[in-house]
């Protein structure tokens, strides 16, 4: 069975297509748009006006590249949600055209499911059942795959994302849009000799709130005594921040695994590109002895790639869905 899909990705403010052919990734565009980093976060309304400017090319390279015409795409898969619902409405809509102009089967992916099933766009691939920490801007969770469509969300994230702490903490250091990047490039530099409290929270839960509290009083603090304190110490404040966010995340990851039995870990999802991230689940993983995976990185961010890789999945299912599907936003 020779199965080619088209998926549509436009959850934020990345326009992505991909074409996927019997579970492998073909072709994987994506189109930026800069045009946030002026404003320092995500407009959603800009961010859907440049999605309907750039669903059409975008589509067209991707089935350039992977040299497949459109006649020969057999099913549609595409995000519709979590996500901002004026960018998801444009990725929805074209999928939901081009399927019933072509009399093409839908596919409804979910994002953070999509950002798991990506450690199946390339090898090595985790063995049934394992545990994926899956960290973006919005999500931060701990989910126990037991099978492509089998999830469980474990732990999560009671009030901010890692992603957003990443971010809402560049802010305050006057970084550009988005921080994280910025913050690992400066904390590769630095030394994390300024300590944050740790929230305390049961379970396998998160929270973020509470560390973005401390950090900006922090600053506020040591500003008043040193108006350059930020200027002189970017680097070891950077690395302060990341280590402590690492921090937070590992030990709840390493509790999951103690408490489930499980030692296949991955990880995913945009803050999944984060060096420090990697570097400290190779680590923890060496000396829990678990197998551990990392996407390659055009998988950690937003991208189409993963979402034609659940749409296969799904494909395998017969898990479609009508034309009167609708995006959510969580």
């Amino acid at each position: 069975m020779n199965v080619i899909i088209l998926a549509i990705e436009s959850s934020c403010d990345d326009t992505s297509a991909a074409v996927i052919r019997n579970g492998e990734v073909l072709s994987n565009c994506i189109a930026n748009q800069e045009v946030h980093r002026q404003y320092g976060g995500v407009v959603p309304e800009v961010a859907s006006r440049a999605h309907q400017a750039n669903i059409i090319p975008v589509v067209n390279l991707a089935l350039q590249k992977a040299g497949i015409g459109k006649e020969a795409v057999q099913a549609v898969a595409f995000t519709r949600g979590p996500g901002l619902l004026g960018s998801l409405l444009v990725g929805t809509s074209f999928a939901k055209a081009f399927a019933l102009s072509r009399g093409l089967p839908l596919i409804e992916v979910n994002h953070m499911q999509a950002h798991v099933l990506a450690h199946f766009a390339e090898d090595p691939k985790p063995a049934f059942p394992f545990l994926c920490l899956t960290v973006s801007g919005g999500h931060t969770q701990i989910v126990l795959v037991r099978d492509f469509l089998d999830m469980e969300v474990i732990g999560e994230t009671l009030d901010d994302a890692a992603g957003e702490a990443f971010d809402k903490s560049g802010k305050l250091l006057g970084l550009g849009y988005p921080a994280g990047p910025l913050i690992d490039k400066f904390a590769r530099q630095g030394e994390a000799r300024f300590p944050f409290p740790e929230p305390s929270v049961p379970g396998l839960n998160f929270s973020f709130s509470g560390l973005k509290t401390s950090i900006l009083y922090f600053l506020k603090k040591e500003m008043g005594n040193d108006p350059d304190f930020i200027e002189k110490n970017l680097n070891d404040i950077c690395a302060s921040i990341q280590t402590s966010i690492i921090t937070i995340l590992m030990k709840k990851l390493r509790k999951a695994a103690r408490q489930t039995g499980i030692g296949e870990i991955a990880i995913a999802g945009g803050v999944s590109a984060n060096s420090g991230l990697r570097e400290a689940l190779e680590a923890t993983g060496k000396k829990e002895g678990w197998k551990t995976y990392i996407p390659a990185f055009q998988y950690c961010t937003d991208n189409a790639g993963m979402i034609g890789v659940a749409g296969y999945y799904k494909y395998l299912k017969s898990d479609f869905c009508g034309q009167d599907a609708i995006p959510f936003a969580r």
